[in-house]
């Protein structure tokens, strides 16, 4: 294709041309995900509306996690707390025990808080974006998110997914980092009055399904005509990233103390902060920006103890490396520790990190075990 076809077809794209979205919830209504908290576009047709509830709720799980890694969580609050005012009701740390595992815990502190004032003011979310972000926990994305897909507002919804959907269609230049206000616009222009919700969700499943990071599958897409990047024949160098600083790594040590009835001994994080509000296994004085020591010397009590190896860990913005001790002792739990009985430990608020350091001293401890 001559230089001047090409300018002239990217042209076209940059011009909002509406038929991208009309092929887009074609593409939608024949290939969409099935998702546990959706509302299929056949049964939308039919009349029925999502629910804000469990909208709001994959949505703060879907931050920084897999969709694969959210379904099991989904379904597990859904059946604990099918309505908003159940998830108000319920204790502080029975969320944080079905949230361990997920990451990021602030989401969890927040997503508790959010509850329980939507549930002090009637059990109805807002339904425009400037109202759901009033609410804890609920940002730009996030509000955009539910105010299209709960309530079919047409709002412009860029994820991970969506960024990279439009920086191949515009081959847009601009690194990542500083490109996010233009891919919103462009968004923005790209946004139909009709199933804007729908639009959305088409957006992050082609994003997830056909416009992949890695070897889209370009043949497949539905836009394929309107896309300058298969023009250049490169999607793959969009969107275009600065190169990565590497992450910071701490070094600490973590002590597993166990009982001869194989209780293990843990203790409270404090509220704020990293992995805040979880439980751990003592540690010493490590976090993102300093060390604490490693050796056994630093111990909160004197036992036995022996080493048990030492796990990693990759947090967003460090990386983390535990030296594991463990210990038998018997007797009370000192001051602010308690024992976890050992087919307890699985339904506790354990972070993954403080899942790998108790393995490593006592495997399979984490797996859930019948009382006896």
């Amino acid at each position: 294709m001559a230089p001047q076809d090409q300018t002239r077809k990217t042209v076209k794209v940059a011009s909002g041309d509406s038929s991208i979205a009309a092929r887009l919830l074609a593409w939608y209504d024949a290939h969409h995900r099935d998702l546990p908290w959706r509302v299929t576009p056949d049964a939308f047709a039919r009349g029925t509306r999502p629910d804000p509830y469990r909208i709001w709720l994959s949505e703060v799980m879907l931050q920084q996690t897999t969709v694969e890694a959210v379904k099991a969580y989904f379904r597990t609050f859904t059946e604990k707390w099918p309505t908003v005012e159940a998830l108000a009701a319920a204790p502080a740390e029975d969320v944080m025990k079905a949230w361990a595992g997920l990451g990021y815990y602030s989401r969890a502190r927040n997503l508790k808080a959010c509850a329980d004032l939507v549930a002090r003011q009637g059990g109805r979310f807002p339904d425009t974006e400037a109202g759901l972000k009033a609410l804890p926990g609920i940002g730009a994305y996030t509000a955009a998110a539910i105010a299209a897909i709960a309530f079919d507002r047409p709002a412009a919804v860029v994820d991970g997914n969506v960024e990279r959907v439009i920086s191949r269609l515009y081959s847009i230049e601009t690194p990542l980092s500083e490109a996010k206000p233009e891919i919103r616009a462009l968004v923005e222009k790209l946004v139909p009055q009709a199933r804007p919700g729908d639009f959305a969700q088409a957006m992050m499943d082609l994003g997830a399904a056909i416009c992949t990071p890695r070897r889209p599958r370009c043949m497949l897409c539905p836009v394929r005509e309107d896309c300058s990047a298969i023009l250049a024949s490169d999607p793959e160098r969009f969107p275009v990233r600065l190169p990565r600083d590497d992450k910071p790594l701490r070094r600490g040590a973590a002590f597993v103390a166990e009982r001869d009835d194989g209780a293990i001994l843990l203790r409270k994080r404090p509220d704020k902060g990293l992995l805040g509000g979880m439980t751990e296994v003592p540690t010493t004085a490590w976090t993102a920006r300093v060390d604490g020591a490693t050796t056994e010397d630093a111990a909160p009590f004197p036992a036995d103890w022996r080493r048990a190896g030492r796990i990693g860990h990759v947090f967003t913005h460090f990386a983390l490396e535990l030296d594991v001790f463990h210990a038998h002792i018997e007797g009370d739990a000192p001051g602010g520790h308690f024992w976890s009985l050992a087919h307890e430990i699985s339904g506790e608020a354990l972070p993954t990190v403080m899942k790998k350091v108790i393995e490593a001293a006592i495997p399979g401890a984490t797996k859930k075990q019948r009382p006896h």
